[in-house]
């Protein structure tokens, strides 16, 4: 084990150090039901449209939205949720934008003068941004907070963990066995941190012959990930096809007219933990 340092920040060592540590304090003009991440150990396999998603989804069974968008190198959902306009500031903190259904959103490329502008920040500097996202950022009334995690187990990762009080994870894999010995990765990471989670989605899971209906696995098939989730003891949520359209409704910042009944079990999932007592 190595020496500590005692900078819990850069830890995930569940110490002695850490009685009586506490959360970031959340704005004062915001109310938040239950903080759900949606996270993955590897970029690329679709972890922010499920975000959207389930975000879509939840709104649209007359739920309070918002998503905090962690992933600040790479952020997409105010492109996925058509938003353009940028954040303003006021006496109560600073304003997220809002979807044509209501969904509040925060992102960094709603701070930026130009969306293309990268974020060339070292990892504190970057973790320190989505803790300003809880603290600075006056969310209102909101029965579920989605929060976009970027990939990987580093400095952001650990910090959405450690600061804000994440209620749960659910985690998204693609078929292929590398991504998910890397999602394993992600999934410990949640174990070390006392972080429940809720389930599985597989992304990218098939696609779906136009003439014959016939389920068709690119990737091969593979049963890794059933074997992967049974040794987590965790439920695999839903598995996702691979679909043009909801591909193009992304592309074209039209999520909110998505329909995909595969992902209705992990909203039902999202739905009943949201319905339970804090």
């Amino acid at each position: 084990m190595a020496e500590c340092t005692h900078d819990c920040s850069s830890c995930s060592a569940n110490c002695s150090e850490r009685e009586g540590e506490r959360y970031e304090a959340l704005n004062q003009f915001s109310q938040i039901g239950k903080v759900i991440a949606v996270s993955s150990g590897k970029g690329g396999v679709g972890k922010s449209s499920v975000t959207a998603m389930l975000a879509t989804l939840l709104a649209r069974r007359g739920y309070k939205v918002g998503v905090l968008d962690a992933d600040i190198t790479g952020p997409s959902i105010p492109k996925a949720f058509g938003i353009t306009r940028k954040a303003r500031g006021t006496e109560m903190g600073i304003m997220p934008e809002e979807t044509a259904m209501g969904i509040k959103v925060m992102s960094i490329n709603l701070l930026l003068e130009d969306e293309s502008q990268p974020v060339v920040w070292r990892g504190p500097v970057l973790a320190g941004a989505v803790t300003q996202f809880w603290t600075d950022v006056a969310w209102g009334v909101l029965d579920v907070l989605f929060i976009d995690m970027p990939p990987g187990t580093g400095d952001v990762p650990l910090t959405v963990y450690q600061s804000l009080p994440v209620d749960a994870t659910v985690i998204v894999s693609t078929p292929q066995s590398l991504v998910q010995m890397v999602v394993g990765k992600a999934y410990k990471m949640t174990q070390m941190l006392d972080i429940p989670v809720l389930g599985i989605v597989e992304n990218m899971s098939y696609i779906t012959c136009p003439d014959c209906g016939k389920k068709l696995a690119l990737f091969g098939e593979d049963d890794a990930l059933l074997e992967a989730v049974k040794e987590m003891g965790v439920p695999l949520l839903a598995q996702l096809p691979m679909n043009a359209e909801v591909s193009r409704l992304c592309d074209s910042g039209e999520i909110e007219r998505v329909v995909c009944e595969e992902l209705t079990p992990a909203v039902d999932a999202v739905e009943a933990m949201v319905k339970t007592e804090n």
